[in-house]
């Protein structure tokens, strides 16, 4: 039955956070919720293996091995904060799972610096589970290695660099270890890491990552969306004093981040990445502010992880090269390239209680009204408050 290796067998930019979460806002919580953006239809007795599956995540705790990993690949964080991952423990308890029909419901709620490590194991379960207990049978081991393997034939011809983020949507553990076994094997200096930890311990490449939609949706709850990105960069500044420096800017649309994203903050990090809308019209507007503000667009770097494969990285590539730094994060055309339907599945934050009062709905107001969470009349208001242009 699918289960998980470590209890580092996550994505890098869950512990970075959870690190900022434990030193800025330890009495936050939050709730999670699972949304079926693919209507995949889970069969009878999925809540129950789903249910079990995380009762055993619950026995995972961090070894000295990977205590001393961790320690020595990150030390701009605090050695207490690896004292506390080594005592920490997942606890099931903050975790709801119902089953109606073929309808998966998953709800988490506790503490932000406790539950925020939850999205992505759970995620990688679901998908596992599914095609466990679907009966699908994906292509030989061979076969993926060779999918890999010609992948990146084609990508170092690009001459770019290049990270798995492929954890949350793969097609199994057994598969993603496959594949960084491949991608770090491969003959090139193409492949510069993954964010799935465990495997960059297991394989010894880096760990990449940096932060996630919701730590500035908790901020928008905190601070109101005008300042969300201004005071979410500030503080992640403040926690990591110029290291992991990749700003995310499509939580309330890129248009909103670049009026936020002012001189100091252009200055201080060193890129930012794209995962929603227009790649190329992303690119434009990324390069236009740099000059805006003085910056030669060369200086910094987009990091691209928008559901890629690569004839999006060749557009992508060919319209950016000379023009300002790039590399790439490349997920499920990884980790799910098998032979079979990719999962296309989310597990959001969906209100956060930031220290005492009342729970507040929070919201993602994407690039791609597609990829939009939240309840939709505070989605409207949003739009409205930050004036945004729905047309542009």
């Amino acid at each position: 039955m699918a289960k998980l290796e470590s209890i580092l067998d996550n994505d890098f930019y869950k512990f970075t956070m959870q690190y900022a979460v434990i030193k800025l806002f330890p009495r936050a919580k939050a709730k999670y919720q699972f949304i079926n953006r693919g209507k995949h239809q889970f069969p009878d007795g999925f809540a129950a293996k789903l249910r079990e599956a995380i009762q055993e995540l619950g026995k995972l705790k961090l070894t000295k091995e990977e205590k001393k990993f961790f320690a020595e690949t990150c030390p701009y964080i605090d050695p207490t904060y690896f004292d506390f991952l080594q005592g920490y423990r997942y606890d099931p308890d903050e975790v709801t799972i119902t089953q109606n029909g073929s309808e998966l419901s998953v709800k988490i709620e506790g503490y932000w610096y406790r539950t925020i490590l939850w999205e992505v194991p759970i995620m990688s379960l679901i998908c596992e589970l599914y095609y466990e207990m679907t009966g699908l049978q994906r292509v030989s081991d061979a076969q993926v290695a060779a999918i890999v393997e010609d992948k990146m034939q084609k990508y170092d011809k690009l001459d770019i660099t290049i990270a798995d983020f492929g954890t949350r949507r793969r097609h199994s553990f057994a598969v993603h270890d496959l594949v960084i076994k491949t991608l770090k094997n491969h003959n090139s200096k193409t492949f510069i890491g993954t964010s799935n930890v465990y495997l960059a311990m297991k394989y010894q490449t880096k760990p990449i990552g940096t932060h996630a939609h919701e730590w500035f949706m908790f901020h928008a709850a905190k601070f109101g969306y005008k300042m969300a990105n201004l005071l979410g960069l500030e503080n992640w500044a403040n926690v990591y004093r110029g290291d992991l420096g990749i700003a995310l800017s499509d939580t309330y649309t890129t248009e909103a981040f670049f009026k936020q994203f002012d001189k100091k903050l252009t200055k201080l990090f060193d890129g930012v990445r794209h995962d929603s809308g227009d790649a190329i019209e992303f690119a434009q507007k990324t390069i236009n502010h740099y000059i805006s503000k003085g910056i030669d667009p060369n200086s910094k770097t987009i990091i691209f992880s928008d559901g890629l494969d690569y004839n999006k990285v060749e557009r992508i590539v060919n319209f950016c090269k000379g023009k300002i730094g790039i590399s790439f994060g490349i997920g499920t055309d990884f980790t799910n390239d098998v032979g079979l339907e990719r999962m296309n599945i989310v597990l959001k934050m969906t209100e956060t209680l930031s220290e005492e009062g009342e729970w507040t709905p929070v919201i993602k107001l994407s690039d791609e009204a597609m990829k939009n969470t939240g309840d939709p009349e505070e989605i409207e208001m949003a739009i409205r408050y930050l004036q945004i242009d729905e047309h542009a």
